[in-house]
């Protein structure tokens, strides 16, 4: 697997993989997805850094995206979102990617990465959080509406570049 910066060429994957964690409702806060390439290349050019993971054919099955947590005075803290392929879920894709948004903060411009809503069903992404050393801040009790009509809660997570 290789973890690379995105092209062009990665777009309609990068879009269809999106696509899918944002209508399965179960981790992102995104209730439409991208409706177009147009859409998908503006909304990828205006991250900080975007990522791609490459499976050994050289097939984008997951990304993220890097960027401030917030504006002015805490634009120094990076926040990022993690998209796997459901087809190629369990095989260390979302680590690799986590592991290579750690890397790319300080040449960012970043201080830390902040995680503002990691649902708390996502036993999976908080595993690799935890293993890479993120620290739990706390918990928002149902600040998250998910899929299925339900209040989960979210998790705060933060880690230092």
């Amino acid at each position: 697997m290789n973890v690379r910066a995105y092209t062009e060429a990665d777009l309609s994957a990068m879009r269809a993989i999106w696509n899918e964690v944002v209508a399965a409702g179960n981790a992102f806060p995104q209730i439409k997805g991208l409706g177009s390439l147009s859409e998908a290349r503006e909304f990828f050019a205006d991250q900080t850094r975007c990522a791609v993971a490459e499976n050994e054919q050289g097939e984008v099955v997951g990304l993220y995206i890097l960027h401030p947590n917030n504006i002015g005075r805490c634009a120094h803290v990076a926040n990022a979102s993690y998209a796997v392929a459901s087809d190629a879920r369990g095989c260390g894709i979302g680590r690799a990617l986590v592991q290579d948004s750690l890397a790319s903060l300080r040449t960012c411009g970043f201080r830390g990465l902040q995680f503002n809503a990691v649902v708390e069903s996502n036993a999976s992404a908080i595993h690799v959080y935890e293993t890479l050393g993120f620290t739990r801040i706390g918990v928002i009790p149902g600040g998250f509406y998910n899929g299925n009509g339900e209040y989960e809660n979210m998790i705060i997570f933060y880690h230092s570049a």
